[in-house]
């Protein structure tokens, strides 16, 4: 009888340590979040939103990419209805606004003859006698089927005397990006990559918080927060791309940290941790 109420007493301990040394083993996180606006004082980011993650923000957002990846500048290429001398050429020149100022400067005349589009652009920009001395066709599209061999050698010998009119007269040139803009696909790419972006901003965070949230937290009033409870190991403090404000600042956090069994880690947020939206803008 005696070695059953021993048996029980040493149970009921038990059953009381065990969750001490559960709590011992937990630490906590003491977060004080501030912004100093240029020319101003520290100011505290109140009642705003933390979460604690198992991976890196950045990391979280490459790995959402990853799962509908935007096409390279060559695959986007690939895909456009041009002709296949204008895909060439914008690979070869890593160029896709054919609006730009500086056009002139980036194509040859061997160039503007062979793209069929800067041709055609290179004809309207300098048509209606705009242009004196301009080589003006003499074949005709009729003449294509009656005639084709005079066609042919008609249409060569205009091409001939329009390169070396180009040659002689590069100043004829210029301008032309004015009549490229319904196949310059800039607009298109910039669209595209707007969208992609979009897309990620959504679902960034809700894949942080349902796969690698390990606690959130808001700050009060002094910009403070704590998290209690945690578990051992390494983890990124985060707004989730969303930007908290004070004057011209505009930032957001990923920062790592690191809690240890039965301790407080201290993390500050501030400019230096942090990212300014603004000045992360290209």
């Amino acid at each position: 009888m005696r070695n059953f109420f021993a048996f029980v007493v040493v149970a009921v301990a038990c059953v009381f340590v065990r969750p001490a040394v559960a709590q011992s083993g937990a630490g906590s996180l003491d977060v004080t979040a501030q912004i100093t606006p240029t020319g101003g004082r520290p100011e505290p980011v109140r009642q705003f939103t933390f979460c604690l993650l198992t991976k890196s923000y950045a990391d979280i957002v490459k790995e959402v990419e990853g799962t509908d990846p935007m096409p390279t500048r060559e695959e986007f290429i690939d895909k456009l209805k041009v002709s296949d001398e204008l895909k060439g050429w914008m690979k070869k020149h890593d160029v896709i606004d054919l609006t730009q100022i500086d056009f002139d400067k980036l194509v040859t005349p061997d160039e503007m003859m062979n793209v069929p589009e800067f041709l055609a652009a290179y004809q309207r920009s300098n048509s209606g006698g705009v242009t004196p001395g301009m080589p003006q066709p003499k074949f005709k599209q009729v003449d294509k089927d009656k005639d084709p061999d005079k066609y042919e050698k008609l249409k060569e010998e205009y091409l001939t005397s329009l390169k070396k009119f180009m040659q002689a007269h590069p100043s004829t040139i210029n301008g032309v990006e004015l009549e490229l803009g319904a196949v310059s696909p800039k607009l298109k790419w910039d669209r595209l990559q707007v969208d992609h972006n979009r897309k990620v901003a959504q679902l960034a965070p809700d894949t942080a918080q349902s796969k690698y949230l390990a606690g959130r937290v808001d700050t009060d009033l002094e910009g403070r927060a704590m998290l209690s409870g945690l578990r051992p190991g390494a983890y990124w403090l985060s707004s989730l791309g969303v930007d908290a404000v004070s004057g011209d600042r505009h930032m957001h956090w990923d920062v790592p940290t690191k809690i240890q069994a039965g301790q407080t880690t201290r993390l500050t947020l501030s400019n230096l941790n942090g990212t300014d939206a603004n000045s992360s803008q290209p």
